[in-house]
């Protein structure tokens, strides 16, 4: 048995080196110098290090990283001002049709987002809000305000209903009881919407290029593209920048993972 333990953790330690091999050579390419990018075989690890690209990031590249920094938090908010209260509505209250809603949330996820990027552009040039902020930060958030939709009605019907009665005994109103007893409740799903909605704004490469193309305020998606584009030759810059823009998701996952993998309802109500 022990024997078996040891053969399955080594194969998980190898299968993790892969698949963490990409993220390890792109840091190690981001301290390369120029000059040895070319030389056959590679340097495995950068034994004359340089932080040349790192210079360059913060240079050329922080402005696009404070837009997507906007755009990701602008997301965020906006996903959980509208999904939370209408997952309420739909867990709790159950209006009428609420089934027919929770089938147009799932129809909502299968929508290719290139489809959803050619009506926005047709809609945002009429509305006069194309190369924007809030156009970017209104079409991230139409694919995460379903799924924090479908997440949060999920938790929220598994909050016992003796919690919200207890409420209303004591006189709170819906939208007291909604957000005194079922938001603090519901703190895991609000970080997890929260985590998918930042990474899905910090990641778009798509709406960005399409509604955002020629806006002063780029995101780091199209400034690493532009990037790639103008100077294909300096490939430590480019590497230093993907890793520079890694850090915040990165971050987030680790921070928030405890919360995404904890009951919603745990404690909730007393034995």
């Amino acid at each position: 048995m022990k024997r078996r333990s040891w053969w399955l953790t080594a194969v998980g330690v190898v299968l993790t080196a892969i698949m963490l091999f990409p993220i390890y050579w792109m840091v190690n390419v981001s301290l390369t110098k120029t000059s040895d990018m070319r030389k056959d075989p590679p340097n495995i690890f950068p034994i004359h290090g340089t932080l040349e690209g790192y210079s360059v990031v913060l240079q050329q590249q922080l402005p696009f990283l404070g837009t997507s920094l906007l755009i990701g938090l602008g997301t965020v908010v906006l996903t959980l001002v509208l999904s939370a209260p209408a997952a309420y509505s739909l867990a709790k209250l159950r209006p009428r049709g609420g089934g027919v809603i929770s089938f147009l949330m799932l129809i909502a996820q299968m929508i290719p987002a290139i489809i959803m990027s050619m009506g926005f552009y047709t809609i945002y040039v009429r509305l006069g809000v194309l190369d924007t902020v809030w156009g970017l930060i209104i079409a991230d958030s139409t694919i995460a305000v379903p799924f924090g939709v479908l997440i949060f009605s999920a938790f929220m019907s598994g909050i016992p209903d003796e919690l919200l009665q207890a409420a209303r005994i004591d006189g709170a109103s819906t939208w007291r009881t909604f957000r005194s007893v079922v938001l603090p409740v519901s703190r895991n799903s609000v970080v997890t919407v929260s985590l998918f909605s930042f990474l899905w704004a910090w990641s778009d490469f798509l709406f960005a290029n399409t509604l955002d193309g020629g806006g002063a305020l780029k995101p780091i998606t199209l400034g690493i593209y532009a990037y790639i584009g103008n100077n294909n030759q300096e490939w430590n810059a480019i590497m230093a920048t993907a890793v520079v823009a890694s850090i915040p998701a990165a971050a987030l996952l680790a921070l928030a993972q405890r919360y995404i993998a904890a009951g919603v309802t745990a404690g909730a109500v007393k034995d």
